[in-house]
């Protein structure tokens, strides 16, 4: 039974780590069709946002509740920045923002390196996130449960958004039909921006979790990139529900293969079995309905 709870939540916290770098994703990507490479490198910025602020605010707690704002800010200001110079000009052409992405984030990461350098940096974890918290006799580490409570607080701010604000039935409205929105007075160019912003502010959040995880380095955003993206295809493309069940499937998956093999070997297995099931269900979980005539 406890290694059944164990690997359980092993798998839930390895989750909400990749909820939160996918939730950003699920909207830049699923819901407007831009493969951004360099959002890993808006999660690295958002850690050494962190990092910085550390060096302000000298309490580990308030420099930790600062971050998270902070980094929403500076991982969105990045995002749209990119969007307005680059990717703007690139809109149905997914090959050429790959590439282009890509290229921003090795330039992102060299210019961490001439900043932080090239060594790993520790963020401070509050006093009140250290050590286990007991459960029906089970051990929880806090850190952890305060990702996985960022995590869901994270996609419960992000439905509602969709769902209730005027922003949201106006992103809603473009996705699924961008010229019939046009028509109907809405401005897609604000609407994109603005998704943008929030997609990418979302790394920002993910990359201050990251910092309770473990030290950060300029490769910080490689290391999840791709799973991000995995998330999101598993999920659905545009289908943030899709995204939370897929995280926390693939990290379940995870955690118990990884419990009687190696951490790579999980790794490739984990992969195979989402080619295999992409190969029956290439839509993924969920298959996201629009209006658009193309």
């Amino acid at each position: 039974m406890e290694i059944l709870v164990t690997q359980v939540f092993n798998g839930l916290s390895g989750g909400s780590v990749l909820l939160l770098a996918a939730l950003g994703l699920a909207l830049t990507f699923g819901q407007m069709g831009v493969i951004n490479m360099a959002h890993g490198e808006f999660i690295m910025a958002g850690a050494y946002t962190a990092f910085v602020v550390q060096q302000v605010v000298s309490s580990a707690g308030v420099s930790l509740l600062v971050s998270l704002p902070v980094a929403f800010v500076v991982g969105g200001v990045l995002g749209v920045v990119l969007e307005a110079t680059l990717l703007r000009r690139m809109y149905h052409r997914p090959l050429d923002t790959l590439l282009v992405t890509w290229g921003v984030s090795l330039v992102l990461q060299q210019l961490t390196r001439d900043v932080f350098g090239t060594a790993g940096v520790d963020v401070v974890a509050p006093e009140w996130l250290a050590g286990p918290v007991e459960v029906l006799g089970f051990a929880f580490p806090r850190s952890r449960l305060f990702i996985l409570g960022l995590a869901i607080a994270a996609f419960l701010a992000l439905a509602a958004g969709l769902r209730f604000t005027p922003l949201g039935r106006r992103i809603r409205a473009t996705v699924q039909n961008r010229q019939l929105a046009e028509s109907s007075g809405i401005s897609t160019r604000a609407t994109d921006r603005l998704t943008f912003f929030i997609g990418s502010g979302f790394a920002g959040v993910a990359g201050v979790a990251l910092t309770l995880v473990g030290s950060i380095s300029p490769n910080l955003g490689t290391s999840y990139i791709v799973d991000a993206f995995l998330v999101v295809v598993v999920g659905g493309i545009g289908q943030i529900k899709g995204a939370v069940i897929a995280a926390f499937l693939l990290g379940v998956v995870q955690s118990w293969i990884e419990y009687t093999t190696t951490a790579s070997i999980a790794k490739v297995l984990v992969f195979a079995l989402i080619i295999a099931f992409l190969q029956v269900r290439p839509q993924g979980i969920y298959k996201l309905r629009t209006r658009s005539l193309a």
